[in-house]
């Protein structure tokens, strides 16, 4: 294997189930040493197959998959240098976890006794499961048990980890918890991690860089304050995170004109998005050469903790979301007209 090739490249990569479901649609992408890179997307898109066919578990139709820079082909998953975890831990009921985690390697039966004992407790140290080497899986918590998973993937040492949505059986608080179990396992360990997840909170929180994948394509790639910050598509800007949208077209003067509105913008493009954070609410917001302000009236306040959600209609009866800091609560009621505006350089000019 070449120690100077990305730890994984998919190269043009086509999945067609039957005679002519195609789920995965000439996707290429390669993912560098030691980087935390994430397939984000909702169901049906595409991700799962393209995990599977990393790990040999589908065969691509057209195009390959190499590791390190050795193609695949029709390698088998278990001669391939990758291990996969999965939404289900599916651990062995009757063995300890120590057991567990060393499966492996002891089914192989190639490394002293001494070097497996050594793997194991390295693995089981970067899961944070000291002490929990007797315990059964049915003794462990539910997140317990995906760190067990992931001990007895990392402990055979593989090229590239792949992770088929380990989190979603998980409750909201013990997601978050694990987020950060996994960042610090993939830094510590400086193993190459492919997560598959079709939730935007984990794909930013966790990736060096995030493929949004809809309808067996990418529709981008890049760091996750990019794909969040600068969408380059409409589906982009709507799945990962709200956003408002404005059909128009773009009048050669540095303004965009959608119905009867004319906004100042900065670039072209069919469609204007404007993430609701962005959006300033007031009753005498401060017009600038570079700000749009709008009149609006106030439809619904709605509190979110660490936010206000604004629901605004504005005059063309086009809806307008704007979220604020929970301090503004209590500044405006349900009913009240109010300015709405934006900075142009906030807002994204998308492709279509």
């Amino acid at each position: 294997m070449s120690t100077d090739a990305p730890d994984a490249e998919v190269r043009d990569v086509v999945k067609i189930f039957g005679e002519a479901t195609v789920a995965v649609d000439h996707v290429s992408f390669s993912v560098e040493r030691g980087e935390f890179f994430s397939i984000l997307g909702p169901s049906g898109c595409g991700k799962t197959t393209t995990l599977r066919m990393i790990a040999g578990l589908e065969t691509p139709t057209a195009g390959d998959v190499l590791i390190r820079g050795e193609p695949m082909g029709r390698r088998p998953a278990y001669r391939r240098p990758t291990n996969t975890v999965f939404q289900r831990p599916a651990l062995f009921p009757h063995l300890t976890v120590e057991d567990n985690v060393a499966f492996g390697l002891r089914v192989e039966g190639r490394m002293p006794r001494a070097e497996i004992r050594r793997r194991v407790a390295d693995a089981m140290r970067l899961a944070e499961l000291a002490g929990f080497g007797g315990r059964r899986p049915h003794e462990l918590s539910g997140g317990q048990q995906q760190r067990v998973a992931i001990a007895r993937a990392l402990v055979k040492r593989p090229a590239v980890l792949l992770l088929d949505e380990p989190l979603s059986s998980l409750d909201l608080r013990l997601r978050v918890q694990m987020q950060g179990v996994l960042k610090r396992i993939q830094a510590e360990s400086s193993t190459t991690f492919i997560y598959v997840t079709h939730d935007q909170t984990e794909a930013l929180a966790m990736s060096d860089r995030v493929a949004i994948m809809n309808a067996g394509r990418i529709e981008q790639l890049g760091p996750p304050d990019e794909v969040y910050g600068r969408p380059r598509t409409r589906f982009t800007a709507f799945f990962v995170g709200d956003t408002n949208i404005f059909d128009g077209a773009t009048n050669g003067n540095g303004r965009f004109v959608t119905g009867d509105l004319e906004l100042v913008v900065s670039g072209s493009g069919s469609a204007l998005s404007i993430r609701p954070e962005r959006v300033l609410v007031g009753d005498k917001l401060k017009p600038s050469p570079g700000r749009n302000v709008l009149d609006a009236e106030l439809e619904a306040v709605v509190f979110h903790g660490a936010t206000v959600r604004y629901r605004l209609r504005l005059p063309d009866g086009r809806e307008l979301i704007a979220d604020r800091p929970n301090d503004a609560a209590g500044s405006f009621a349900a009913g009240d007209h109010v300015q709405a505006g934006w900075d142009a350089v906030n807002a994204v000019m998308l492709e279509g």
